[in-house]
């Protein structure tokens, strides 16, 4: 008998681990950043493969892994309604704003 992976079938139309994106943060106080991904069966392994491959050399100080199914992204055919400027609210703008004359640098 052999021991089929977390999330593989065994039936030769999913035979890898789930997929995990990795996230590093490079030094103290810096955001996290999206740095690739790795496969893995449970979150305890993505941890171990992400420091592994991202980390290995000191690169970063703290690491994050997301399963890749819970990701949700915006579709580019929705980008015009997703991202209307909504140029209606003028408070929106920098120009409705007034910058005091003491202020430098503006």
């Amino acid at each position: 008998m052999t021991d089929t992976p977390k999330g593989a079938t065994g039936n030769g139309t999913d035979s890898q681990w789930p997929l995990w994106e990795v996230f590093v943060q490079p030094a103290q106080a810096a955001p996290y950043e999206h740095c690739g991904s790795v496969h893995a069966a449970d979150a305890e392994g993505a941890m171990q493969n992400a420091r592994d491959v991202y980390a290995r050399r000191g690169e970063a100080i703290g690491i994050w892994v997301v399963p890749s199914s819970a990701i949700v992204a915006s579709k580019p055919e929705d980008a015009g309604s997703f991202f209307d400027p909504a140029d209606d609210k003028i408070y929106r703008h920098p120009q409705f704003y007034k910058i005091p004359r003491g202020l430098k640098g503006f």
